[in-house]
């Protein structure tokens, strides 16, 4: 006779915050732990899983979103944005959620399916935004359309993803898990000269010489750079003889950039944008109003440039003056909102024959 698997008691929560991403498990059941979550968010944290979003009154501002309008929010993410939107419309009309990472959207979906907001009203895809012409053809135009460029707290906290310095877990970094290469796979095959180019050019990275010279080193030493931490201590002996009083703030710098240009290039994050930006406005309807949030200074000169030709061009009729970035209150409250940058763009009245 089999033995019968006994009941395991969950393990006790690990102090009030735990470290560990896979003990958080009040932070990652927002729905049954709803003290949690708030004491969380109140001592100006994200809690795990979740995602807050950023600028939302300053985006519904200019939206101005009426019931019985259409729209898409091009990077779904968690949905806090979407949300905000779908009240707006109050029942009626409605909003198509892009998303390119698989997992993610899914769990997105649920969730606001689980608030009230199903298929009569939201419709989620897996999709690319740089692909925002195939949605557009099958439903658009559009009366609003919203590009939020960030990484979602999700991706950033889970360990699996290898987004983030500050945990061990394979070195990924792709927003779809399940296309094109991962940044080990990357680093296993790039020269130094192209490395230290790629830090320079996606991270305006001081050390990319240094950091790509320790990067190449072990992996021809037979210790590829394959997971977070390996990535972290290669950095750290790169920077091995800054001068000891500031060289562990310039690790946590490096560590951040390096981690993003590595981003940015395993997902052609420039080249997706430039695409969405060339077909943005022949998805927008006559007077419709697009909002783009970056947290990147490549991402808001691409933004800015697109917006000054169409504008120049006539396509869109008014273009924001000057960057629009979160108030005190928001930035004190999430970290996250230091480095966003919100621009917007209105498509002019008439039709324009040829949108780029």
């Amino acid at each position: 006779m089999e033995q019968q698997n006994q009941h395991r008691r969950r393990p006790r929560y690990n102090g009030a915050y735990p470290k560990h991403f896979h003990e958080k498990y009040k932070e990652l059941q927002p729905e049954k732990y709803g003290d949690t979550i708030e004491k969380v968010i109140r001592k100006g944290n994200t809690p795990a899983g979740m995602h807050r979003s950023i600028c939302v009154r300053e985006i519904l501002d200019f939206l101005q979103i009426k019931p019985g309008q259409k729209g898409l929010d091009a990077t779904l993410g968690y949905g806090g944005h979407t949300e905000a939107m779908l009240k707006c419309l109050d029942s009626c009309g409605h909003i198509y959620g892009l998303d390119v990472d698989p997992i993610e959207s899914e769990k997105t979906r649920s969730r606001l399916d689980g608030l009230g907001y199903g298929p009569e009203i939201l419709t989620v895809c897996h999709m690319n935004f740089a692909d925002i012409d195939r949605i557009s053809a099958e439903a658009g135009p559009f009366d609003f359309i919203l590009a939020d460029l960030g990484v979602s707290s999700m991706q950033i906290d889970n360990p699996q993803r290898g987004f983030s310095y500050k945990f061990d877990g394979p070195l990924d970094l792709r927003l779809d898990p399940t296309q094109g290469m991962s940044a080990a796979q990357r680093l296993a095959r790039i020269s130094r000269e192209e490395l230290a180019g790629m830090l320079t050019e996606n991270s305006d990275e001081p050390y990319s010489q240094e950091i790509a010279r320790a990067i190449v080193a072990a992996a021809r030493r037979g210790k590829p750079v394959d997971t977070t931490l390996k990535l972290r201590v290669a950095i750290e002996e790169a920077l091995s003889e800054l001068p000891a009083e500031n060289r562990r703030e310039e690790v946590k710098k490096a560590c951040a950039r390096t981690f993003q240009a590595l981003r940015i290039d395993v997902n052609n994050e420039f080249e997706v944008l430039y695409e969405f930006l060339e077909k943005l406005p022949a998805a927008l309807s006559p007077g419709g109003r697009t909002a783009i949030l970056t947290f990147h200074s490549g991402e808001d000169r691409l933004v800015k440039q697109s917006f000054k030709e169409y504008r120049k061009a006539g396509v869109y009729s008014d273009i924001a003056k000057d960057v629009i970035r979160p108030d005190a209150q928001e930035c004190a409250s999430n970290s996250r909102a230091r480095s966003a940058k919100l621009r917007w763009a209105i498509r002019g009245e008439e039709a324009v024959t040829s949108v780029k």
